[in-house]
């Protein structure tokens, strides 16, 4: 509750109604540390929201989101005793289901823990649900629930659709994740869609000891990918494993529809040889054709610097409103693109594009729809590992290059060609068409029998607006009449109380449909830049 109390002061000077506030960065920072501590102490649901609120900047500002990416679902592992009952009462005893089990785990996470343990002369990894964790979820969620329609009450519609986006893709991706048959269904079909690729590695699955709450699978060592150290001690070309990471996800998204959705450096490790191997499917996700195609379209444009393509494309997906500043929002894509070549940028430029950005990327609504938010994602957490790995990774290059040799590029020329094609017959036709129309419309109007029908589009509800306020500038005038007759014949009594309470509920009204729609206030974010800054502030 302080938390969001803090949020609608920000909305909100006077919490109820006022100007919005410009908090500082320094003051953002203390609170995102506040809301860091306060996830840890609530528990594993409320751990997993903030990762969550990690990859949605549509909702957070970048300070909060830069210290919630610090969270990592690492919690100490629940007592052994009560994880055994979970296991036996899936398994079976231990002693039958297994040749040894080490009963200390090698890790523990906010909604489960893994053990070590032999089938028969196999070496495994035994994941096992964290006891009684489904009822403290169920709770948690329920207060998650309660707590959104008071804040969304605050904000304005953008950041309420993001925040109800937000819960419903919450809701789903814990209940997904607490459900080990459907993460061993997944690590199945995105292992099979990498068999014959020797840079990937996913663990194989033991289905005789896996259950809806145990999940048992081989176990594959490696060293974690952001240790960069030991992988130059091991003589593993990181530039390499950078470039076989960015593939493995592209292959994910634009090809198979089925993605690993959790790659942090926790779930990642590199192999002696430079095969990279995935942990843990509980947070993966698929891609309907219709993202698919988009999201090609995006790289290509990308790739081609072309600024209004991608605009046009953000725009189809649904992130960028039609009604955004293109001019600003092309500025700031070009620094993007040269930021992810990986180019170096004047920090005066960086300035001028946010105190544009801050006067007028606030005023459009930018949403993040739930089923694009696993691949934001993933794209952002995948290009902080490739810059660790190679500070001069070339995210675009790699893309392009990939598109180009799985025929995209080519096939979305001829496309381009098609459309040309099309265009040009529809408008031949047009021009067949068109003259015997503009004859008869002239006709018509020589024999006085043209009428034209116009019908007002309001989309910003500007007329239902001016009608409230002349309402309650009606009521208001009425509201204080009154209340002067009342007092000035029968004191202050109780109707003059009333009275003067209904007129005081209508000015907040009126004072309310003055106030400006407010969107998200955004300001860019530069991955490389961003790392250079860190590195000067350590």
């Amino acid at each position: 509750m302080p938390l969001i109390w803090a949020y609608t002061r920000d909305n909100n000077r006077f919490v109820l109604f006022g100007p919005s506030r410009r908090v500082g960065v320094d003051e953002q920072r203390r609170r995102a540390k506040r809301l860091l501590d306060s996830l840890l102490t609530l528990g594993p649901t409320f751990i997993k929201l903030g990762q969550l609120l990690s990859t949605r900047p549509d909702i957070l500002p970048p300070a909060y989101i830069d210290e919630l990416s610090k969270l990592q679902d690492e919690v100490p592992p629940a007592d052994w005793e009560e994880a055994r009952k979970v296991l036996e009462e899936d398994v079976g005893p231990i002693e039958d289901a297994f040749a040894e089990f080490k009963t200390e785990a090698i890790s523990g996470a906010s909604l489960g823990q893994v053990y070590r343990a032999y089938v028969d002369d196999r070496l495994v990894a035994v994941k096992v649900r964290r006891p009684g964790i489904e009822s403290l979820v169920k709770a948690d969620l329920r207060v998650i629930r309660f707590s959104l329609p008071l804040l969304m009450y605050f904000v304005d519609d953008n950041r309420s659709f993001s925040l109800e986006t937000l819960a419903d893709e919450f809701d789903r991706v814990i209940r997904e994740e607490m459900d080990y048959e459907r993460e061993a269904d997944m690590l199945r079909e995105i292992r099979a869609n990498f068999e014959g690729n020797d840079r990937i590695r996913i663990p194989e699955i033991v289905d005789s000891h896996s259950t809806r709450r145990v999940l048992t699978m081989e176990f594959v060592g490696g060293t974690k990918i952001t240790r960069v150290g030991e992988l130059e001690e091991k003589g593993i070309d990181r530039a390499s494993v950078a470039e076989t990471l960015q593939r493995a996800y592209l292959q994910m998204i634009i090809e198979d529809g089925v993605f690993h959705a959790d790659p942090h450096p926790g779930n990642l490790a590199v192999q002696d040889d430079g095969t990279i191997v995935f942990y843990d499917f509980g947070m993966s996700g698929r891609v309907d054709p219709y993202v698919q195609e988009k999201v090609v379209e995006f790289y290509i444009a990308v790739a081609n610097q072309d600024i209004d393509g991608i605009l046009d494309t953000l725009i189809d997906l649904g992130t960028l409103s039609p009604e955004a500043d293109r001019e600003v929002m092309g500025q700031v894509l070009e620094l993007a693109i040269e930021d992810a070549r990986g180019e170096e940028i004047e920090q005066y430029r960086v300035n001028q594009i946010i105190d544009q950005v801050e006067n007028t990327i606030y005023e459009f609504p930018l949403r993040l729809p739930s089923n694009l938010a696993l691949v934001l994602r993933v794209a952002t957490v995948v290009e902080g590992v490739c810059v660790t790995l190679d500070p001069d990774f070339n995210f675009i290059d790699t893309a392009t290059e990939y598109l180009s040799e799985q025929g995209y590029r080519e096939e979305t020329a001829k496309q381009i060609a098609g459309e040309v094609g099309d265009q040009l017959r529809r408008t031949m036709e047009s021009l067949i068409r068109v003259p015997p129309k503009i004859e008869n419309t002239l006709d018509m109007l020589e024999r006085d029998r043209l009428f034209v029908h116009v019908e007002i589009e309001d989309p910003n509800q500007i007329f239902d607006r001016l009608a409230k306020r002349l309402i309650y500038g009606l009521l208001l005038s009425v509201g204080l009449i009154s209340t002067a007759i009342i007092y000035a014949f029968r004191g202050p009594d109780l109707s003059f109380l009333i009275s003067g309470g209904l007129s005081l509920l209508i000015v907040f009204l009126l004072y309310r449909s003055f106030k400006k729609r407010r969107g998200i206030r955004a300001r860019p974010q530069f991955t490389r830049q961003n790392l250079r800054q860190r590195r000067g502030e350590e």
